[in-house]
């Protein structure tokens, strides 16, 4: 028998239970050796994609896709198995996701402002992800992941508003399902064409292997830089809350708009003294309304008060002069001890429907 033929069965290892006919194998090419780190992927490839899934949806902003696309390619070539690699996972989304469900429920927003701190896209996660959720409900779930920014914070969402366990399990898997499809189905096209040209294996995966660490490298760089840009602009502009409350204490005319989500009110159904409550997408709307012969300040409970941030920059661009974000939003106002007042119930319904 054939050396090279002997040496790639030996290297590869499969589940005991599975059975692989000896038609399907394709030996590696006469004096070529298979890279380490694909013989290491192939020997614990369903542990792995278990573990790097889990952590991904954990909050870590590790890229999946490059994993889910090398292991579609082996399936192709009967080196891992579709089956088990769709289920390891599916089963490494429902072990973060159902921690984060668990913790949302607990613990409400706060889950999901650490969430999207972890993200790296605290800029538009909060609100984003929020206002989808709120208007698709546990259909969400099926393409969240799919969605920069709301893969991770859904299951922490869905544990907020009180779905049902069953529900979310239901969903969350299909949705898991779907997504590991994609990629892996992906893959397992590009590893059709390695079954037939076996002479190209070494060489791809030696060149997959190098796109795949530029790619993260790059990734990651990407982020860290936009944020950091994002972060070193919003400073720039905003208000300390020593500052706002002076203005208040000296009677002036400031025009306080409250962005945060209607999920936020759960837990302390309380604003500033005399704050509008406005969406993002609302207070665009009415832009027209704003007073511009006065200080307009906003806030939120977003990361390093990303939103309101985000929002001082657009109205800016649209007329309005004299706005800035509030420091640390509402949490370190009320921290600091600062008045507060309740809001109406009919205030909170209009924000919700308007």
């Amino acid at each position: 028998m054939d050396s090279a033929l002997v040496y790639a069965r030996g290297k590869t290892l499969f589940a005991p239970s599975i059975a692989i006919p000896a038609s399907k194998w394709h030996p590696l090419p006469a004096g070529k050796t298979m890279p380490v780190a694909l013989s290491f992927f192939m020997k614990y490839g369903y542990f792995i994609l278990f573990f790097w899934v889990m952590t991904e949806q954990i909050g870590v902003p590790i890229p999946s896709a490059p994993l889910l696309i090398t292991a579609g390619t082996l399936t192709a070539t009967h080196r891992l198995n579709l089956p088990l690699v769709l289920i390891a996972i599916v089963l490494g989304c429902l072990a973060s996701d159902t921690t984060w469900y668990f913790m949302g429920k607990r613990y409400g927003g706060a889950v999901v402002r650490l969430l999207c701190r972890l993200s790296m896209e605290s800029n538009t996660c909060v609100k984003k992800t929020e206002g989808y959720f709120t208007r698709n409900g546990e259909r969400a779930l099926l393409l969240a992941k799919f969605i920069p920014g709301l893969g991770t914070v859904a299951a922490p969402i869905a544990g907020q508003t009180g779905m049902p366990l069953h529900l979310f399990l239901t969903y969350d898997a299909i949705g898991a399902l779907l997504w590991a499809l994609a990629f892996t189905l992906g893959g397992r096209f590009f590893g059709d064409f390695l079954k037939h040209h076996p002479d190209a294996f070494p060489s791809v995966t030696h060149v997959a292997g190098i796109v795949f660490v530029l790619l993260l490298i790059g990734f990651l760089i990407y982020r860290f830089s936009r944020q950091r840009a994002f972060i070193k602009e919003m400073r720039t502009a905003r208000l300390e809350p020593d500052e706002l409350k002076t203005m208040l204490d000296n009677g002036q005319q400031v025009y306080i708009v409250d962005l945060r989500h209607p999920l936020d009110y759960l837990p302390d159904p309380r604003t500033l003294p005399g704050a509008i409550l406005y969406t993002p997408d609302k207070l665009v709307e009415h832009t027209d309304t704003i007073p511009r012969d006065r200080d307009v300040v906003l806030f939120c409970t977003c990361p390093s008060e990303a939103t309101a941030a985000k929002m001082a920059l657009t109205l800016r661009k649209m007329g309005v002069y004299r706005v800035r974000p509030l420091r640390g939003g509402f949490d370190e106002w009320k921290r600091l001890g600062f008045p507060l007042e309740e809001i109406p119930e009919a205030a909170t319904a209009v924000t919700t429907q308007s």
